[in-house]
């Protein structure tokens, strides 16, 4: 270990932003990382790769909603801070399956709470004073906008599906803590991600696969929800500097600045795949699309005002949609073995969260 270097903890460090993050962390030699995940579904140890021969990344496998196996994590490692990313995220599953998203990401924040907590006060007054925790959150906490306006960080919360709902209950928990026992915490809500490997259920790598094996794109309701795109890469760097940086007990939003209608997105996406394979059979992809029933509480639009992050941090994102799309699309083509292993063993694509009767958690 390299004497004088800060040993940071992050939570669900094999998930898609917690992996680019700990990629980031370790690439520019900014900490010594403790990467903890459950190893679900959604984890990739592929992902996490990189980093395999470097002496400053260990990845531990445990729960977060384990008390006592966070604590031995804690007392045995003692890390100088925590960047919390473990959470269940898919919304279709959070609407088939929202205890497990209650339990992950409301119980699991509560428990790393109260860890943190105790193990604060072990700490001696300069590790106490320099000791950061940093809640990572959604905007989909703030509910759903209308055709105008953005979210602030002042923004009352209106949660409208059970993931959501589960992320604000930890993030009111992360102001309580910080609040009721001076817990050194700071809450950042970020905008939808995209970038390499994310799990293909969501819209962007679902929508890519799709079209690579010449099925239909599925489009929600009229395709019309709008939402803002923010490159994996960039959210990675905000988040440091929000940890490193970031004023205790505030909160900051992370935005991409790139606004999009989902029909509009995909089309965009389809038009860089027929670039990329100009020999496919499905030329042009546009006609893979298919409007198919909406989501329940399908929120109409997510917009986000990161002024603050900018005017205090000086952070904005680097990566324009266009750039970034095109970076993800090639990944994609580029990894295809890996799509394919997660279709053959996890999941093949299949709808999700449409209220089947009888079905519950």
């Amino acid at each position: 270990m390299v004497s004088g270097m800060r040993t940071l903890i992050v939570t669900g460090a094999a998930g898609f932003i917690g992996s680019a993050l700990c990629r980031y962390l370790r690439a520019n030699n900014l900490a010594r990382v403790i990467g903890i995940d459950k190893m679900t579904y959604a984890s990739s140890r592929e992902a996490l790769a990189v980093l395999g021969n470097d002496p400053q990344f260990k990845l531990i496998e445990a729960d977060i909603c384990n008390g006592q196996a966070m604590m031995d994590v804690f007392s045995s490692l003692r890390p100088d801070g925590v960047i919390h990313l473990a959470a269940e995220t898919h919304v279709d599953r959070s609407i088939d399956s929202p205890g497990e998203f209650l339990q992950t990401n409301t119980i699991g924040t509560f428990v790393l709470l109260e860890v943190m907590r105790y193990y604060n006060s072990t700490l001696s007054q300069d590790l106490k004073l320099s000791f950061r925790f940093l809640h990572v959150s959604t905007d989909e906490v703030y509910g759903s906008l209308g055709p105008s306006g953005s979210f602030t960080e002042t923004t009352a919360y209106a949660p409208n599906s059970p993931y959501a709902a589960s992320k604000a209950n930890a993030d009111h928990l992360v102001r309580a803590w910080h609040k009721t026992y001076g817990l050194p915490a700071i809450i950042s809500n970020c905008s939808n991600n995209y970038g390499p490997f994310q799990f293909p259920e969501k819209l962007i790598p679902l929508s890519i696969i799709k079209a690579l094996n010449g099925q239909k794109i599925p489009v929600y309701g009229k395709g019309l929800n709008v939402r803002d795109w923010l490159y994996v890469d960039d959210h990675a760097e905000a988040l440091y500097l929000i940890f490193d940086r970031g004023r205790l007990g505030e909160k900051y939003n992370v935005g991409g600045a790139s606004e999009r209608r989902n029909m509009d997105l995909i089309q965009e996406l389809c038009v860089i795949l027929d670039e990329a394979l100009p020999k496919s059979p499905t030329l042009p992809h546009l006609q893979l699309l298919e409007f198919v029933s909406d989501r329940p509480g399908h929120d109409e639009r997510y917009a986000m005002d990161f002024n603050k992050l900018k005017s205090e941090l000086g952070w904005s994102p680097r990566t324009t949609l266009k750039d970034g799309l095109k970076k993800t699309v090639a990944w994609y083509l580029e990894n295809q073995t890996w799509c394919e292993d997660i279709r053959s063993r996890k999941y093949g694509g299949e709808r999700l969260g449409q209220l089947q009767a009888g079905k519950s958690s």
